[in-house]
């Protein structure tokens, strides 16, 4: 049975541990260290299989221009699951489970930069269909999701992940 919990302190390692099986690169691994240790870690959550944590993932707060503090949104990234279970829908639980927290604590709106076919079952869409603009060319693969209808409508918002993400993660040509 698979359980999905907020993270707890004493699992940063745990969780480095899925983000370095899950990924080919160390990158992400780091990614998760940096934005816990810069206070960026807005929300985390991860699944739990028979005692062993087996996946998890990342909300991140974003900026826009022009700003809008009284219309949040946040990024998704990573989720990560550790190989031997992946396939079996724990990626989409975590996916929804962010989403619920996400709708609890305000976040009006989620980004997140990934695989389209995936991201479309939970309602993203191409970010730049919302009039939303990223400066890392991430094509169709940049993708968005409001949370509460209508939370992107209006002028063209050009977004900004948090500073973690420039300095560790190259976010070049990733059309997947």
């Amino acid at each position: 049975m698979i359980r999905i919990r907020s993270e707890r302190p004493a699992e940063a390692d745990a969780i480095r541990s899925v983000n370095l099986a899950a990924f080919p690169a160390r990158g992400e691994a780091d990614l998760v260290d940096r934005l816990r240790r810069d206070g960026d870690a807005m929300i985390s959550l991860v699944a739990v299989a028979d005692g062993e944590l087996v996946g998890h993932v990342l909300v991140t707060p974003v900026t826009s221009e022009p700003p809008d503090p009284e219309n949040p949104g946040a990024a998704v990234a990573p989720i990560a699951v550790r190989p031997p279970y992946q396939g079996r829908g724990i990626g989409a639980r975590l996916m929804l489970a962010a989403l619920e927290v996400c709708r609890d604590h305000g976040i009006r709106w989620l980004l997140v930069l990934g695989p389209p076919a995936f991201l479309s079952r939970f309602g993203f869409r191409p970010a730049v269909d919302l009039g939303v603009a990223d400066n890392w060319n991430g094509g169709r693969a940049f993708q968005a999701l409001e949370l509460r209808p209508g939370a992107l409508a209006g002028e063209t918002r050009l977004v900004h992940y948090a500073p973690a993400f420039r300095d560790l993660v190259p976010m070049q040509n990733k059309t997947a």
